[in-house]
Protein backbone atom coordinates (compact mmCIF):
# COMPACT_ATOMS: atom_id res chain seq x y z
CA UNK A 1 0.00 0.00 0.00
CA UNK A 2 2.84 2.40 0.78
CA UNK A 3 4.30 1.76 -2.67
CA UNK A 4 0.91 2.29 -4.30
CA UNK A 5 0.40 5.56 -2.44
CA UNK A 6 3.87 6.81 -3.37
CA UNK A 7 3.02 6.14 -7.02
CA UNK A 8 -0.30 7.91 -6.58
CA UNK A 9 1.52 10.92 -5.17
CA UNK A 10 3.89 10.94 -8.15
CA UNK A 11 1.00 10.76 -10.61
CA UNK A 12 -0.78 13.64 -8.85
CA UNK A 13 2.36 15.76 -8.87
CA UNK A 14 2.56 15.39 -12.65
CA UNK A 15 -0.95 16.79 -13.08
CA UNK A 16 -0.10 20.48 -13.06
CA UNK A 17 -3.34 21.71 -14.70
CA UNK A 18 -1.81 25.02 -15.89
CA UNK A 19 -4.50 26.03 -18.38
CA UNK A 20 -7.29 28.29 -17.15
CA UNK A 21 -10.19 26.00 -17.93
CA UNK A 22 -13.52 25.99 -16.06
CA UNK A 23 -12.96 24.37 -12.66
CA UNK A 24 -9.18 24.15 -13.14
CA UNK A 25 -8.35 26.40 -10.18
CA UNK A 26 -10.49 24.24 -7.89
CA UNK A 27 -8.85 21.04 -9.10
CA UNK A 28 -5.36 22.55 -8.77
CA UNK A 29 -6.14 23.32 -5.15
CA UNK A 30 -7.55 19.82 -4.65
CA UNK A 31 -4.46 18.22 -6.23
CA UNK A 32 -2.11 20.27 -4.01
CA UNK A 33 -4.18 19.40 -0.96
CA UNK A 34 -4.08 15.69 -1.82
CA UNK A 35 -0.31 15.71 -2.39
CA UNK A 36 0.17 17.50 0.94
CA UNK A 37 -2.02 14.99 2.74
CA UNK A 38 -0.13 12.06 1.24
CA UNK A 39 3.21 13.57 2.21
CA UNK A 40 2.19 15.05 5.57
CA UNK A 41 -0.02 12.31 6.90
CA UNK A 42 -1.08 9.26 4.91
CA UNK A 43 2.30 7.85 3.85
CA UNK A 44 4.17 8.71 7.09
CA UNK A 45 1.28 7.44 9.23
CA UNK A 46 0.99 4.21 7.26
CA UNK A 47 4.69 3.59 7.86
CA UNK A 48 4.39 4.34 11.61
CA UNK A 49 1.05 2.95 12.74
CA UNK A 50 2.35 2.67 16.30
CA UNK A 51 3.10 6.40 16.56
CA UNK A 52 1.10 8.43 19.11
CA UNK A 53 -2.35 9.58 18.15
CA UNK A 54 -2.20 13.17 16.90
CA UNK A 55 -5.14 15.38 17.89
CA UNK A 56 -5.12 18.66 15.98
CA UNK A 57 -7.02 21.47 17.66
CA UNK A 58 -8.54 23.77 15.03
CA UNK A 59 -11.29 26.29 14.81
CA UNK A 60 -12.35 29.84 14.10
CA UNK A 61 -10.71 33.06 15.14
CA UNK A 62 -11.20 33.78 18.83
CA UNK A 63 -12.73 30.37 19.61
CA UNK A 64 -10.23 29.75 22.41
CA UNK A 65 -8.08 26.98 20.87
CA UNK A 66 -4.82 27.95 22.54
CA UNK A 67 -6.49 28.47 25.89
CA UNK A 68 -8.02 24.99 25.62
CA UNK A 69 -4.67 23.40 24.73
CA UNK A 70 -2.93 25.12 27.65
CA UNK A 71 -5.72 24.07 29.98
CA UNK A 72 -5.58 20.42 28.85
CA UNK A 73 -1.81 20.34 29.41
CA UNK A 74 -2.10 22.23 32.71
CA UNK A 75 0.46 24.92 31.88
CA UNK A 76 1.04 27.59 29.28
CA UNK A 77 2.66 25.89 26.28
CA UNK A 78 1.15 27.96 23.45
CA UNK A 79 0.44 31.67 23.38
CA UNK A 80 -3.14 32.79 22.69
CA UNK A 81 -3.34 35.50 20.03
CA UNK A 82 -4.16 38.93 21.36
CA UNK A 83 -3.93 40.72 18.05
CA UNK A 84 -5.58 39.32 14.95
CA UNK A 85 -4.39 37.84 12.71
CA UNK A 86 -1.83 36.04 14.83
CA UNK A 87 1.07 34.60 12.84
CA UNK A 88 3.17 32.06 14.67
CA UNK A 89 4.37 28.52 14.30
CA UNK A 90 2.00 25.69 15.19
CA UNK A 91 2.73 24.05 18.55
CA UNK A 92 2.79 20.29 19.12
CA UNK A 93 2.75 19.06 22.74
CA UNK A 94 3.76 15.47 23.46
CA UNK A 95 5.06 13.25 26.24
CA UNK A 96 8.89 13.30 26.43
CA UNK A 97 9.02 9.55 25.73
CA UNK A 98 7.25 10.10 22.41
CA UNK A 99 9.72 12.63 21.03
CA UNK A 100 11.18 10.17 18.54
CA UNK A 101 7.88 9.97 16.68
CA UNK A 102 7.87 13.64 15.69
CA UNK A 103 11.24 14.07 14.01
CA UNK A 104 11.76 15.76 10.65
CA UNK A 105 11.29 12.47 8.79
CA UNK A 106 7.88 11.78 10.32
CA UNK A 107 4.56 13.58 10.21
CA UNK A 108 4.55 17.00 8.47
CA UNK A 109 8.10 16.59 7.11
CA UNK A 110 8.12 19.99 5.36
CA UNK A 111 7.84 21.87 8.67
CA UNK A 112 11.14 22.68 10.37
CA UNK A 113 11.34 21.43 13.97
CA UNK A 114 12.07 24.10 16.60
CA UNK A 115 12.01 24.11 20.41
CA UNK A 116 10.88 27.69 20.93
CA UNK A 117 8.01 29.95 19.97
CA UNK A 118 8.51 31.62 16.59
CA UNK A 119 6.53 33.64 14.10
CA UNK A 120 7.65 31.35 11.28
CA UNK A 121 4.61 29.43 9.99
CA UNK A 122 7.01 27.06 8.22
CA UNK A 123 8.23 25.74 11.58
CA UNK A 124 6.69 23.29 14.05
CA UNK A 125 7.37 24.01 17.70
CA UNK A 126 7.78 20.78 19.68
CA UNK A 127 6.97 20.98 23.39
CA UNK A 128 7.68 17.88 25.49
CA UNK A 129 5.49 17.80 28.61
CA UNK A 130 5.20 15.13 31.33
CA UNK A 131 1.59 16.26 31.75
CA UNK A 132 0.74 14.64 28.42
CA UNK A 133 -0.21 10.99 28.42
CA UNK A 134 2.12 8.75 26.39
CA UNK A 135 0.55 7.78 23.10
CA UNK A 136 -1.21 11.12 22.59
CA UNK A 137 -0.02 14.44 21.16
CA UNK A 138 -1.96 17.70 20.78
CA UNK A 139 -1.26 20.25 18.06
CA UNK A 140 -2.50 23.84 18.24
CA UNK A 141 -3.25 24.99 14.68
CA UNK A 142 -3.79 28.52 13.28
CA UNK A 143 -7.28 29.93 12.72
CA UNK A 144 -9.09 28.27 9.83
CA UNK A 145 -10.77 31.60 8.95
CA UNK A 146 -7.73 33.84 9.44
CA UNK A 147 -7.54 36.92 7.23
CA UNK A 148 -3.98 35.80 6.46
CA UNK A 149 -4.09 33.28 3.62
CA UNK A 150 -0.88 31.65 4.85
CA UNK A 151 -2.53 30.90 8.18
CA UNK A 152 -5.61 29.41 6.51
CA UNK A 153 -3.53 27.20 4.21
CA UNK A 154 -1.41 25.97 7.12
CA UNK A 155 -4.49 25.28 9.23
CA UNK A 156 -6.01 23.16 6.47
CA UNK A 157 -2.71 21.32 6.00
CA UNK A 158 -2.46 20.55 9.70
CA UNK A 159 -6.05 19.37 9.98
CA UNK A 160 -5.47 17.04 7.02
CA UNK A 161 -2.57 15.53 9.00
CA UNK A 162 -4.69 14.80 12.07
CA UNK A 163 -5.69 11.40 13.38
CA UNK A 164 -8.35 13.19 15.40
CA UNK A 165 -9.87 16.58 14.62
CA UNK A 166 -10.70 18.50 17.78
CA UNK A 167 -12.83 21.36 16.49
CA UNK A 168 -13.24 24.30 18.82
CA UNK A 169 -16.08 26.74 18.21
CA UNK A 170 -18.05 29.11 20.37
CA UNK A 171 -21.66 29.88 21.09
CA UNK A 172 -21.32 32.96 18.91
CA UNK A 173 -19.54 31.24 15.99
CA UNK A 174 -20.77 27.65 15.85
CA UNK A 175 -23.00 28.24 12.82
CA UNK A 176 -20.31 29.97 10.75
CA UNK A 177 -19.83 28.59 7.26
CA UNK A 178 -16.04 28.09 7.25
CA UNK A 179 -15.89 25.58 10.14
CA UNK A 180 -18.71 23.58 8.58
CA UNK A 181 -16.83 23.36 5.30
CA UNK A 182 -13.98 21.67 7.18
CA UNK A 183 -16.41 19.44 9.04
CA UNK A 184 -18.04 18.46 5.75
CA UNK A 185 -14.67 17.29 4.44
CA UNK A 186 -14.12 15.37 7.66
CA UNK A 187 -17.45 13.59 7.27
CA UNK A 188 -16.71 12.78 3.63
CA UNK A 189 -13.56 10.91 4.56
CA UNK A 190 -14.90 9.40 7.79
CA UNK A 191 -12.29 11.19 9.88
CA UNK A 192 -12.48 10.97 13.65
CA UNK A 193 -13.87 14.30 14.89
CA UNK A 194 -14.77 15.71 18.29
CA UNK A 195 -16.43 19.10 18.78
CA UNK A 196 -15.80 21.52 21.64
CA UNK A 197 -18.46 24.19 22.09
CA UNK A 198 -16.50 26.81 23.99
CA UNK A 199 -17.46 30.00 25.81
CA UNK A 200 -21.12 29.12 26.19
CA UNK A 201 -23.34 30.94 28.67
CA UNK A 202 -24.74 28.50 31.26
CA UNK A 203 -28.33 29.40 30.49
CA UNK A 204 -27.77 28.75 26.74
CA UNK A 205 -25.97 25.43 27.02
CA UNK A 206 -29.01 23.21 26.45
CA UNK A 207 -30.41 25.23 23.55
CA UNK A 208 -27.16 25.69 21.67
CA UNK A 209 -25.79 22.20 22.28
CA UNK A 210 -29.07 20.64 21.11
CA UNK A 211 -29.07 22.74 17.95
CA UNK A 212 -25.41 21.98 17.30
CA UNK A 213 -25.99 18.25 17.80
CA UNK A 214 -28.78 18.34 15.21
CA UNK A 215 -26.49 20.15 12.78
CA UNK A 216 -23.81 17.53 13.30
CA UNK A 217 -26.25 14.67 12.77
CA UNK A 218 -27.63 16.19 9.56
CA UNK A 219 -24.11 16.45 8.18
CA UNK A 220 -23.03 12.90 8.86
CA UNK A 221 -21.27 13.55 12.18
CA UNK A 222 -23.88 12.23 14.63
CA UNK A 223 -21.31 9.91 16.26
CA UNK A 224 -18.81 12.72 16.92
CA UNK A 225 -18.42 13.51 20.65
CA UNK A 226 -19.67 16.97 21.61
CA UNK A 227 -18.17 18.72 24.63
CA UNK A 228 -19.44 21.97 26.11
CA UNK A 229 -17.22 24.42 27.98
CA UNK A 230 -19.20 27.08 29.82
CA UNK A 231 -18.15 30.70 29.71
CA UNK A 232 -16.08 31.62 32.73
CA UNK A 233 -12.97 33.33 34.00
CA UNK A 234 -9.48 32.05 33.28
CA UNK A 235 -6.61 31.94 35.75
CA UNK A 236 -3.61 34.27 35.80
CA UNK A 237 -1.82 31.72 33.60
CA UNK A 238 -4.68 31.85 31.14
CA UNK A 239 -6.06 28.43 32.06
CA UNK A 240 -9.67 27.33 32.22
CA UNK A 241 -10.97 25.88 35.50
CA UNK A 242 -9.99 22.19 35.65
CA UNK A 243 -13.61 21.15 36.24
CA UNK A 244 -14.72 22.85 33.00
CA UNK A 245 -12.46 20.69 30.84
CA UNK A 246 -12.43 17.55 32.96
CA UNK A 247 -14.68 15.63 30.56
CA UNK A 248 -12.47 16.43 27.55
CA UNK A 249 -9.30 15.57 29.42
CA UNK A 250 -10.70 12.25 30.63
CA UNK A 251 -11.86 11.33 27.12
CA UNK A 252 -8.45 12.07 25.63
CA UNK A 253 -6.72 10.22 28.46
CA UNK A 254 -8.91 7.19 27.88
CA UNK A 255 -7.91 7.19 24.23
CA UNK A 256 -4.25 7.46 25.11
CA UNK A 257 -4.46 4.61 27.65
CA UNK A 258 -6.44 2.25 25.43
CA UNK A 259 -4.15 1.05 22.66
CA UNK A 260 -6.97 -0.68 20.84
CA UNK A 261 -9.22 2.38 20.92
CA UNK A 262 -6.34 4.58 19.83
CA UNK A 263 -5.53 2.28 16.93
CA UNK A 264 -9.19 2.25 15.95
CA UNK A 265 -9.28 6.05 15.69
CA UNK A 266 -6.07 6.08 13.65
CA UNK A 267 -7.35 3.34 11.34
CA UNK A 268 -10.71 5.04 10.88
CA UNK A 269 -9.13 8.33 9.84
CA UNK A 270 -6.40 6.72 7.77
CA UNK A 271 -8.79 4.42 5.90
CA UNK A 272 -11.13 7.33 5.24
CA UNK A 273 -8.27 9.46 3.93
CA UNK A 274 -7.04 6.73 1.59
CA UNK A 275 -10.53 5.99 0.30
CA UNK A 276 -11.22 9.68 -0.34
CA UNK A 277 -7.86 10.18 -2.05
CA UNK A 278 -8.66 7.41 -4.49
CA UNK A 279 -12.07 8.87 -5.28
CA UNK A 280 -10.84 12.44 -5.64
CA UNK A 281 -7.99 11.36 -7.90
CA UNK A 282 -10.47 10.42 -10.62
CA UNK A 283 -11.90 13.95 -10.52
CA UNK A 284 -8.45 15.46 -10.88
CA UNK A 285 -7.73 12.98 -13.69
CA UNK A 286 -10.85 14.20 -15.50
CA UNK A 287 -9.56 17.77 -15.16
CA UNK A 288 -6.17 16.62 -16.49
CA UNK A 289 -7.90 15.01 -19.47
CA UNK A 290 -9.58 18.33 -20.23
CA UNK A 291 -6.16 19.98 -20.15
CA UNK A 292 -4.75 17.39 -22.56
CA UNK A 293 -7.71 17.88 -24.90
CA UNK A 294 -7.40 21.67 -24.74
CA UNK A 295 -3.68 21.55 -25.57
CA UNK A 296 -4.41 19.20 -28.47
CA UNK A 297 -7.04 21.57 -29.86
CA UNK A 298 -4.79 24.60 -29.49
CA UNK A 299 -1.94 22.75 -31.15
CA UNK A 300 -4.19 21.64 -34.00
CA UNK A 301 -5.35 25.23 -34.53
CA UNK A 302 -1.79 26.55 -34.67
CA UNK A 303 -0.63 23.72 -36.92
CA UNK A 304 -3.58 24.21 -39.26
CA UNK A 305 -2.76 27.91 -39.64
CA UNK A 306 0.90 27.29 -40.44
CA UNK A 307 0.26 24.19 -42.54
CA UNK A 308 -1.94 26.37 -44.74
CA UNK A 309 0.88 28.90 -44.99
CA UNK A 310 3.43 26.24 -45.91
CA UNK A 311 1.11 24.87 -48.60
CA UNK A 312 0.28 28.30 -49.98
CA UNK A 313 3.92 29.41 -50.15
CA UNK A 314 4.88 26.15 -51.78
CA UNK A 315 2.18 26.49 -54.42
CA UNK A 316 2.87 30.16 -55.10
CA UNK A 317 6.59 29.51 -55.53
CA UNK A 318 6.02 26.71 -58.03
CA UNK A 319 3.00 27.66 -60.11
CA UNK A 320 4.52 30.57 -61.99
CA UNK A 321 3.05 33.22 -59.70
CA UNK A 322 6.49 34.65 -59.00
CA UNK A 323 7.23 35.02 -62.70
CA UNK A 324 5.46 38.32 -63.00
CA UNK A 325 6.12 41.91 -62.06
CA UNK A 326 9.70 42.80 -61.24
CA UNK A 327 11.02 39.25 -61.68
CA UNK A 328 9.49 38.96 -65.15
CA UNK A 329 10.75 42.41 -66.19
CA UNK A 330 14.33 41.70 -65.14
CA UNK A 331 14.23 38.23 -66.71
CA UNK A 332 13.01 39.63 -70.02
CA UNK A 333 15.81 42.17 -69.94
CA UNK A 334 18.27 39.35 -69.47
CA UNK A 335 16.99 37.00 -72.17
CA UNK A 336 15.82 39.72 -74.55
CA UNK A 337 12.19 38.90 -75.30
CA UNK A 338 11.38 40.21 -78.77
CA UNK A 339 11.15 37.66 -81.55
CA UNK A 340 12.55 34.86 -79.40
CA UNK A 341 9.77 34.86 -76.75
CA UNK A 342 7.05 35.36 -79.35
CA UNK A 343 8.38 32.44 -81.35
CA UNK A 344 8.60 30.27 -78.22
CA UNK A 345 4.91 30.83 -77.62
CA UNK A 346 4.15 28.94 -80.82
CA UNK A 347 7.25 26.92 -81.55
CA UNK A 348 8.67 25.47 -78.37
CA UNK A 349 10.65 22.98 -80.37
CA UNK A 350 13.24 25.48 -81.56
CA UNK A 351 16.77 24.21 -81.61
CA UNK A 352 18.83 24.91 -78.52
CA UNK A 353 21.45 26.67 -80.59
CA UNK A 354 18.87 29.18 -81.81
CA UNK A 355 17.87 29.85 -78.18
CA UNK A 356 21.48 30.36 -77.17
CA UNK A 357 22.13 32.76 -79.99
CA UNK A 358 19.05 34.85 -79.16
CA UNK A 359 19.95 35.52 -75.50
CA UNK A 360 21.24 39.08 -75.07
CA UNK A 361 21.85 39.03 -71.30
CA UNK A 362 24.85 40.54 -69.56
CA UNK A 363 26.22 39.60 -66.11
CA UNK A 364 24.76 42.71 -64.47
CA UNK A 365 21.36 41.90 -65.94
CA UNK A 366 21.53 38.39 -64.39
CA UNK A 367 22.28 40.02 -61.05
CA UNK A 368 19.16 42.17 -61.40
CA UNK A 369 17.10 39.02 -61.93
CA UNK A 370 18.62 37.53 -58.79
CA UNK A 371 17.77 40.65 -56.75
CA UNK A 372 14.18 40.63 -58.05
CA UNK A 373 13.85 36.93 -57.18
CA UNK A 374 15.16 37.59 -53.68
CA UNK A 375 12.67 40.41 -53.12
CA UNK A 376 9.76 38.42 -54.55
CA UNK A 377 10.43 35.37 -52.40
CA UNK A 378 10.89 37.45 -49.25
CA UNK A 379 7.59 39.24 -49.82
CA UNK A 380 5.77 35.99 -50.52
CA UNK A 381 7.07 34.29 -47.38
CA UNK A 382 6.45 37.33 -45.17
CA UNK A 383 2.86 37.74 -46.37
CA UNK A 384 2.00 34.14 -45.56
CA UNK A 385 3.84 34.23 -42.22
CA UNK A 386 1.75 37.25 -41.21
CA UNK A 387 -1.45 35.57 -42.38
CA UNK A 388 -0.65 32.38 -40.45
CA UNK A 389 0.10 34.34 -37.27
CA UNK A 390 -3.24 36.17 -37.57
CA UNK A 391 -5.18 32.93 -38.12
CA UNK A 392 -3.50 31.13 -35.22
CA UNK A 393 -4.03 34.05 -32.86
CA UNK A 394 -7.67 34.39 -33.85
CA UNK A 395 -8.34 30.70 -33.17
CA UNK A 396 -6.62 30.89 -29.77
CA UNK A 397 -8.53 33.99 -28.79
CA UNK A 398 -11.69 31.94 -29.19
CA UNK A 399 -10.89 30.04 -25.98
CA UNK A 400 -10.24 31.26 -22.43
CA UNK A 401 -7.12 29.10 -22.15
CA UNK A 402 -5.76 30.46 -25.43
CA UNK A 403 -6.40 34.04 -24.32
CA UNK A 404 -4.33 33.54 -21.18
CA UNK A 405 -1.48 31.95 -23.14
CA UNK A 406 -1.47 34.82 -25.63
CA UNK A 407 -1.51 37.35 -22.82
CA UNK A 408 1.46 35.76 -21.07
CA UNK A 409 3.44 35.01 -24.23
CA UNK A 410 5.68 38.06 -23.88
CA UNK A 411 5.25 39.06 -27.55
CA UNK A 412 2.54 39.77 -30.09
CA UNK A 413 1.89 36.35 -31.61
CA UNK A 414 -0.65 37.82 -34.02
CA UNK A 415 2.22 39.17 -36.11
CA UNK A 416 5.28 37.52 -37.57
CA UNK A 417 8.37 37.70 -35.37
CA UNK A 418 10.18 41.03 -35.30
CA UNK A 419 13.26 39.49 -36.88
CA UNK A 420 11.35 37.36 -39.39
CA UNK A 421 12.04 39.62 -42.36
CA UNK A 422 15.76 39.57 -41.60
CA UNK A 423 15.74 35.78 -41.26
CA UNK A 424 13.75 35.41 -44.47
CA UNK A 425 16.23 37.63 -46.33
CA UNK A 426 19.17 35.60 -45.11
CA UNK A 427 17.44 32.29 -45.90
CA UNK A 428 16.58 33.35 -49.46
CA UNK A 429 20.12 34.56 -50.07
CA UNK A 430 21.46 31.27 -48.73
CA UNK A 431 19.19 29.39 -51.11
CA UNK A 432 20.34 31.50 -54.04
CA UNK A 433 23.95 30.82 -53.06
CA UNK A 434 23.19 27.10 -52.97
CA UNK A 435 21.63 27.28 -56.44
CA UNK A 436 24.72 29.12 -57.67
CA UNK A 437 26.91 26.39 -56.17
CA UNK A 438 24.79 23.65 -57.80
CA UNK A 439 25.31 25.25 -61.20
CA UNK A 440 29.00 25.78 -60.57
CA UNK A 441 29.48 22.16 -59.50
CA UNK A 442 27.37 20.75 -62.33
CA UNK A 443 29.30 22.81 -64.89
CA UNK A 444 32.73 22.06 -63.49
CA UNK A 445 33.78 20.28 -66.69
CA UNK A 446 32.00 22.77 -68.97
CA UNK A 447 33.40 26.07 -67.75
CA UNK A 448 35.54 26.52 -70.82
CA UNK A 449 32.76 25.86 -73.32
CA UNK A 450 31.34 28.74 -75.34
CA UNK A 451 27.81 28.17 -74.07
CA UNK A 452 28.84 28.16 -70.39
CA UNK A 453 30.92 31.26 -70.86
CA UNK A 454 28.10 32.98 -72.77
CA UNK A 455 25.74 32.84 -69.78
CA UNK A 456 28.11 32.54 -66.85
CA UNK A 457 27.33 30.94 -63.52
CA UNK A 458 25.03 33.81 -62.53
CA UNK A 459 23.03 33.66 -65.73
CA UNK A 460 22.56 29.91 -65.54
CA UNK A 461 21.60 30.06 -61.85
CA UNK A 462 18.83 32.63 -62.44
CA UNK A 463 17.59 30.48 -65.33
CA UNK A 464 17.40 27.55 -62.89
CA UNK A 465 15.44 29.70 -60.41
CA UNK A 466 12.96 30.62 -63.14
CA UNK A 467 12.50 26.95 -63.99
CA UNK A 468 11.89 26.15 -60.31
CA UNK A 469 9.21 28.86 -60.05
CA UNK A 470 7.18 27.22 -62.82
CA UNK A 471 7.69 23.70 -61.47
CA UNK A 472 3.96 22.85 -61.37
CA UNK A 473 2.72 25.27 -64.03
CA UNK A 474 2.51 22.46 -66.57
CA UNK A 475 2.38 24.85 -69.51
CA UNK A 476 4.00 24.11 -72.84
CA UNK A 477 3.50 24.90 -76.49
CA UNK A 478 0.43 26.86 -77.43
CA UNK A 479 -0.78 26.82 -73.80
CA UNK A 480 2.25 28.70 -72.61
CA UNK A 481 1.60 32.08 -71.06
CA UNK A 482 4.24 34.56 -70.12
CA UNK A 483 5.26 32.59 -67.00
CA UNK A 484 5.30 29.30 -68.85
CA UNK A 485 7.21 30.79 -71.76
CA UNK A 486 9.78 32.26 -69.42
CA UNK A 487 10.25 28.88 -67.74
CA UNK A 488 10.54 27.08 -71.06
CA UNK A 489 13.12 29.56 -72.20
CA UNK A 490 15.09 29.12 -68.99
CA UNK A 491 14.93 25.37 -69.36
CA UNK A 492 16.22 25.53 -72.94
CA UNK A 493 19.11 27.72 -71.87
CA UNK A 494 20.08 25.18 -69.21
CA UNK A 495 19.63 22.21 -71.52
CA UNK A 496 21.89 23.86 -74.06
CA UNK A 497 24.69 23.72 -71.48
CA UNK A 498 23.94 20.67 -69.30
CA UNK A 499 21.54 18.43 -71.24
CA UNK A 500 17.99 17.29 -70.43
CA UNK A 501 18.63 14.85 -67.57
CA UNK A 502 21.02 17.14 -65.72
CA UNK A 503 18.54 20.02 -65.88
CA UNK A 504 15.75 17.89 -64.45
CA UNK A 505 18.02 16.81 -61.60
CA UNK A 506 19.17 20.37 -60.91
CA UNK A 507 15.62 21.72 -60.92
CA UNK A 508 14.43 19.01 -58.54
CA UNK A 509 17.26 19.59 -56.10
CA UNK A 510 16.78 23.35 -56.16
CA UNK A 511 13.04 22.94 -55.72
CA UNK A 512 13.39 20.62 -52.72
CA UNK A 513 15.92 22.92 -51.13
CA UNK A 514 13.60 25.91 -51.54
CA UNK A 515 10.74 23.97 -49.97
CA UNK A 516 12.97 22.99 -47.04
CA UNK A 517 14.01 26.64 -46.59
CA UNK A 518 10.41 27.86 -46.51
CA UNK A 519 9.36 25.01 -44.18
CA UNK A 520 12.15 25.89 -41.78
CA UNK A 521 11.21 29.59 -41.72
CA UNK A 522 7.52 28.96 -41.13
CA UNK A 523 8.13 26.14 -38.67
CA UNK A 524 10.22 28.53 -36.59
CA UNK A 525 7.20 30.85 -36.51
CA UNK A 526 4.89 27.94 -35.67
CA UNK A 527 7.11 27.06 -32.70
CA UNK A 528 6.22 30.36 -31.04
CA UNK A 529 2.82 28.76 -30.49
CA UNK A 530 3.80 25.13 -30.00
CA UNK A 531 6.66 25.98 -27.62
CA UNK A 532 4.14 27.74 -25.40
CA UNK A 533 2.12 24.54 -25.27
CA UNK A 534 5.22 22.41 -24.70
CA UNK A 535 6.26 24.66 -21.80
CA UNK A 536 3.05 23.68 -20.00
CA UNK A 537 4.49 20.16 -19.69
CA UNK A 538 1.09 18.53 -20.00
CA UNK A 539 1.78 14.85 -20.62
CA UNK A 540 -1.06 13.03 -22.42
CA UNK A 541 -0.47 9.89 -20.36
CA UNK A 542 -0.83 11.65 -16.98
CA UNK A 543 -4.63 11.18 -16.59
CA UNK A 544 -4.34 7.43 -17.24
CA UNK A 545 -1.45 7.18 -14.80
CA UNK A 546 -3.54 8.83 -12.10
CA UNK A 547 -6.50 6.58 -12.73
CA UNK A 548 -4.32 3.46 -12.73
CA UNK A 549 -2.64 4.54 -9.48
CA UNK A 550 -6.02 5.23 -7.85
CA UNK A 551 -7.37 1.85 -8.99
CA UNK A 552 -4.33 0.10 -7.51
CA UNK A 553 -4.94 1.79 -4.16
CA UNK A 554 -8.62 0.81 -4.27
CA UNK A 555 -7.75 -2.78 -5.17
CA UNK A 556 -5.40 -3.03 -2.20
CA UNK A 557 -8.00 -1.53 0.13
CA UNK A 558 -10.59 -4.01 -1.10
CA UNK A 559 -8.20 -6.96 -0.75
CA UNK A 560 -7.26 -5.91 2.78
CA UNK A 561 -10.90 -5.44 3.80
CA UNK A 562 -11.81 -8.93 2.55
CA UNK A 563 -8.85 -10.79 4.00
CA UNK A 564 -10.25 -13.09 6.74
CA UNK A 565 -9.03 -12.36 10.26
CA UNK A 566 -6.21 -14.70 11.18
CA UNK A 567 -5.49 -15.59 7.55
CA UNK A 568 -1.88 -16.38 6.73
CA UNK A 569 -2.21 -14.41 3.52
CA UNK A 570 -1.03 -10.83 3.82
CA UNK A 571 -1.51 -9.92 0.17
CA UNK A 572 -2.92 -6.44 -0.17
CA UNK A 573 -2.68 -5.62 3.53
CA UNK A 574 -1.23 -2.21 4.43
Amino acid sequence: MVTALVRLRGALQEARLPLELPGAAEQRAARAEMVDQLEDYVIPRLMTLDAPLLAVVGGSTGAGKSTLVNSLVGTRVTAPGVLRPTTRSPVLVHHPDDARWFGQDRLLPELERVDRQTNDPGALQLVPSPAMAPGLAILDAPDIDSVEEQNRVLAAQLLAAADLWLFVTSAARYADQVPWEFLRKAAERSAAVAIVLDRTAPDAVDTISTHLARMLASRGLKDSPLFVVEEGEVSELGLLPAADILEIRQWLRALADDQEARASVVQQTLDGAIRTLGRRTHTVADAATEQVDAVRRLREDANEAYDRAVTAVGEASADGSLLRGEVLARWQEFVGTGELLRSLETRVGWLRDRVVNAVKGKPQQAERVSVAVESGLETLILEHAEAAAERAEASWRGTAAGQVLLRDAGEDLGRASRDFRRRAERAVRDWQSDVLEMVRTEGADKRSTARFLAFGVNGLSVALMVVVFAHTAGVTGAEAGIAGGSAVLGQKLLEAVFGDQAVRSLAERARLQLEATMHELLDAERRRYTDLLDSLQIAPETPDRMRAAARKVDDLRYAAAHTPMGSDSSEGAP
